[in-house]
């Protein structure tokens, strides 16, 4: 008599039992992620969706409460929530809250977030061409980044440049040019940056490792504490307003000028790609322009709070300013080329990026000799003019 097999036997039973636990589990996953990006709550409106209310997660790279850099992805939610009447609405999550400052790009790409506010330079080891999106040394500008991004043809490469990653970016603000930053000791001469250990990212951060300092990467929140205990010699960071807000005063001596390193830089709203395309049209209008909007007036907040700042600075709390010597300068240029090559030779998407960067960045440089530059030039000569005396 033949005796039957129970490995046999229980084989197809074994197999269903975890084909019906595998399903379960993917379809746990994808309630979760579901839940975690746009939340919808269906109304009474037409098949268009407009009768839908939705609300969004948004992380950012800046320590909550933070003014200036901070206080952009507030006005955001608040502008999404008042355009829409309250059928777009968001909760702004600092640093640390849901991820780690580095990590909102990967949050808002895998969909744990709606969107991201932060600096694209941050996600420069994942995507090299990102440093332009931001800010390179010696670049543009505010108002000339502003005019490449959304009328020079930036705006279209770096959507380009995040497309594979499920991110849609926008302009999401600007500082103005940037302090060169916060030194425990005097910079007389390129000696001086020898050995240096600076916090200061981006293209910046190789570029100052070029030219023979030590470039450190550290979030806002940790550079305070990286100064005060020795971890750092020297840090960039924003401007008076910003480092002003984080008491970097405290505990560095040099305040130095000027912003080689970061001109105009550009900040980033990013956008999970299914969290835009879910919004019926009219939301995702105001989603654009209300990044528009913070865009502009960071900029306008940073220009008008800086000079109070620094006067603050320099008066209430005895913070030396100074300004960067000329061969300094002619170092930190000679290691931006060096730099650049070798970012465009090794990285296709950066070649093209760069390709449009620097036609927009050559026209916009000559005419501003003409226009700006020549503007403030002559500005400063008059003005610096002993007044002439009037005869009867």
């Amino acid at each position: 008599m033949t005796q039957s097999n129970p490995e046999r036997r229980y084989s197809p039973l074994i197999i269903l039992l975890l084909v019906a636990a595998l399903v379960a589990v993917v379809g746990l996953w994808a309630m979760d992620r579901a839940g975690s990006v746009t939340n919808v709550t269906s109304g009474d409106g037409d098949s268009t969706g407009n009768g839908d209310t939705y609300h969004w997660k948004i992380v950012t790279t800046w320590p909550k409460n933070l003014p200036g850099l901070g206080a952009g992805p507030e006005n955001f939610a608040r502008l999404i929530d008042e355009m829409s009447g309250g059928r777009l609405t968001a909760r702004v999550y600092g640093a640390g809250e849901i991820v780690p400052a580095f990590e909102v790009f990967d949050a808002v790409s895998q969909g744990v977030a709606d969107a991201g506010h932060g600096a694209a330079y941050y996600w420069k080891g994942k995507i090299p061409a990102s440093v332009f999106f931001t800010a390179v040394p010696f670049g543009m500008t505010a108002q000339e980044m502003n005019g490449w991004m959304h009328y020079g043809g930036g705006l279209e490469v770096w959507r380009e440049a995040y497309a594979p990653s499920n991110v849609i970016p926008l302009a999401g603000g600007s500082t103005g040019v940037q302090m060169a930053g916060w030194f425990n000791r005097e910079i007389n001469s390129v000696e001086d940056i020898k050995g240096l250990k600076m916090r200061i990212p981006g293209m910046a951060g190789e570029v100052f490792a070029a030219a023979g300092g030590t470039a450190v990467r550290i979030p806002g929140g940790e550079i305070y504490t990286s100064l005060q205990t020795g971890v750092i010699d020297a840090v960039e960071w924003v401007g008076p307003y910003n480092d002003r807000a984080l008491g970097l005063h405290e505990v560095a001596r040099y305040y130095y000028y000027p912003g080689w390193h970061e001109p105009g830089p550009l900040l980033e709203f990013i956008v999970n790609k299914q969290s835009m395309e879910s919004l019926p049209a009219d939301l995702q209008a105001i989603v654009t322009a209300a990044a528009r909007t913070v865009n502009q007036d960071m900029l306008d907040e940073f220009t008008s709070r800086n000079n109070q700042a620094l006067q603050q600075l320099i008066n209430e709390h005895g913070v030396q300013l100074r300004r960067l010597p000329d061969d300094v300068l002619r170092e930190l240029w000679r290691a931006t080329e060096e730099v650049m090559q070798k970012l465009i030779a090794e990285d296709a998407m950066a070649a093209k990026v760069y390709a449009s960067f620097k036609t927009y960045y050559d026209g916009v440089r000559e005419y501003h000799h003409i226009s700006e530059q020549a503007y403030i030039n002559a500005r400063d000569t008059v003005m610096d003019e002993p007044a002439a005396s009037s005869t009867d």
